[in-house]
């Protein structure tokens, strides 16, 4: 994972820029270009596919391209490279980059998810878990370096268990292709997020046994960041996009899980409605969205505790290099 960053980085140093696309279009609609590369398209991102699809971006003057990365890792290959003007990930990435010297790295200007998004699935129920029950199993788990598995080591930890000696943790199996593995494997967990998660307990091939959220605390999930000089080139763009995930965030908070549901439908055409609902509402119930976009340094700081403990920082990073509320205090 560092060996990619650095790659990113040397990326970064050499300058290169290619352009971005937005939808045609958008020059006769007198609105501007933003290529949005999101690490996953997840239920978990609700207040933002509400601002999508409530016309929020266009208020604001931006014709918006949403792009599916596919991880972290691409994600900010997108940024840096030019393909995309914002990129949505773990702000992990961003401290990866700066470590290893770019001198045009992201900077993280709006905070979206205030807790991790992802579920213990077991293979029975058991409404008496506790973390001490996985000594001795096997859990399938998330690549090394990224939030997902982080975060469970990071639980695990606090629990008094060591994730290489006290339980079996594969990490072969590529992001969104567990749940699917989870139902042939002899594995007896796995972590996942939505729509997986509540899937399996659909399938009747698992059970949703505890959140990594509510476990975890108040952690800096996701956040939107750009190219240092993308942002101080165009300060008006980051702040009217700003508006909008403000206002998707605005939205989620007073309306209920079935609203929220319909809304952002058309961005899973493949998941009916009630099965939406359930997930928004378990994202609700976890308090898994902020009230505001603001990016606080106590959260950051917890962000570089828990990558510290998963042995991937080198060194503190400065959160005012990394991070700016300036945006997102004018948003409020």
């Amino acid at each position: 994972m560092k060996q990619l960053f650095r790659f990113l980085a040397a990326l970064s140093l050499t300058g290169l820029a290619l352009t971005g696309c937005g939808r045609d279009g958008a020059q006769d609609k007198n609105l501007t270009p933003v290529t949005l590369n999101e690490v996953a398209h997840s239920i978990f991102y609700a207040p933002q596919y509400a601002a999508i699809e409530l016309g929020y971006f266009e208020e604001e003057g931006i014709d918006l391209t949403l792009v599916n990365g596919g991880g972290a890792d691409k994600v900010m290959t997108a940024l840096i490279s030019g393909d995309a003007q914002i990129g949505f990930m773990g702000s992990e990435a961003s401290i990866y980059v700066y470590q290893e010297g770019s001198q045009d790295y992201a900077v993280n200007f709006a905070q979206l998810t205030q807790r991790a998004g992802n579920f213990l699935v077991g293979r029975q129920p058991e409404p008496n878990f506790k973390w001490e029950d996985l000594r001795g199993k096997k859990v399938l788990g998330g690549r090394a370096g990224g939030m997902p598995q982080m975060v469970f080591e990071y639980i695990l930890k606090k629990h008094g268990l060591d994730p290489k000696t006290d339980l079996a943790i594969d990490q072969s199996i590529s992001f969104g292709l567990t749940a699917a593995a989870f139902t042939s494997s002899d594995a007896d967990y796995t972590v996942e997020f939505e729509p997986f998660a509540t899937t399996l307990e659909l399938e009747g091939s698992g059970y949703v046994t505890a959140s990594l959220g509510t476990e975890s605390g108040y952690v800096p999930y996701t956040a939107y960041c750009a190219r240092k000089s993308y942002m101080e080139e165009n300060p008006e763009i980051i702040q009217k996009f700003t508006n909008a995930i403000q206002k998707g965030m605005d939205y989620v908070n007073s309306h209920t899980s079935e609203e929220i549901a319909k809304t952002i439908a058309p961005q899973f055409k493949e998941t009916p409605v009630e099965k939406l609902t359930v997930i928004v509402d378990r994202y609700k119930e976890q308090d898994t969205w902020k009230e505001d976009t603001i990016f606080q340094k106590e959260s950051f700081d917890l962000l570089q505790n828990i990558l510290e403990e998963a042995g991937e920082l080198d060194s503190r990073v400065p959160y005012e290099d990394l991070v700016t509320t300036e945006f997102s205090e004018k948003a409020k």
